[in-house]
């Protein structure tokens, strides 16, 4: 980024402006503009600092509290709940997967169609909304990894319908992981939590 002369600010177009050439308004919110986002950076790495820490200080204690039993805890992932003594605050350690398919969905897709049209039966016809629901996608063009994992929970003993289903099993795929920590205090002397904001949106 080029230097900006003393004297001049720069517009959103690149121009190069006099102060004088600017009004006081437009000054005084660039400058609250500019304490905001440098104020919001100084968070952003504070959060992320006591994150981290967070994880830190959960994986050592997990380690710790294995140790008393001579066991290894193996890998960082698992949701955790730790509350203290008076049981009046709780952390929470939850990892939550985005879930995919592979080509496997497919063959899935295939045999489920071919239990649809064997089932032509009026009976059946809530299921076939069931499923044409399930294997719609949204605005973005993408399946509902939900609804589509719903299809397992029908009580249907078919024998292709069972091989779908274990066709739609092994077609999973963890696409990503994200980690997440939540912080909860108590409501009064209930057993009801209420969690202590650590977003803006939340606070």
């Amino acid at each position: 980024m080029n230097a900006i002369p003393h004297g001049y600010k720069q517009d959103a177009k690149g121009r190069l402006i006099p102060l004088e050439a600017i009004k006081p308004i437009d000054l005084a919110r660039d400058e609250l503009v500019d304490d905001i986002v440098e104020r919001a950076r100084a968070l952003s790495q504070a959060l992320a600092a006591f994150k981290a820490g967070v994880f830190a200080d959960i994986g050592a204690f997990i380690e710790l509290s294995a140790e008393r039993y001579d066991a290894r805890v193996g890998g960082a992932k698992g949701n955790v709940s730790l509350v203290g003594f008076d049981g009046r605050y709780k952390v929470q350690r939850a990892v939550q997967d985005t879930l995919t398919f592979d080509e496997g969905l497919q063959a899935a897709k295939a045999l489920i169609d071919e239990c649809v049209h064997e089932w032509t039966a009026g009976a059946r016809s809530e299921i076939r909304a069931l499923i044409n629901d399930a294997f719609n996608v949204d605005k973005e063009g993408k399946i509902s990894t939900g609804r589509i994992l719903s299809l397992r929970r029908l009580d249907i003993h078919d024998t292709k319908w069972q091989r779908a289903m274990d066709a739609l099993n092994d077609s999973v795929r963890v696409q990503c992981s994200r980690s997440y920590i939540r912080v909860y205090e108590r409501i009064g002397d209930s057993d009801q939590y209420r969690p202590i904001p650590l977003d803006i949106a939340g606070a």
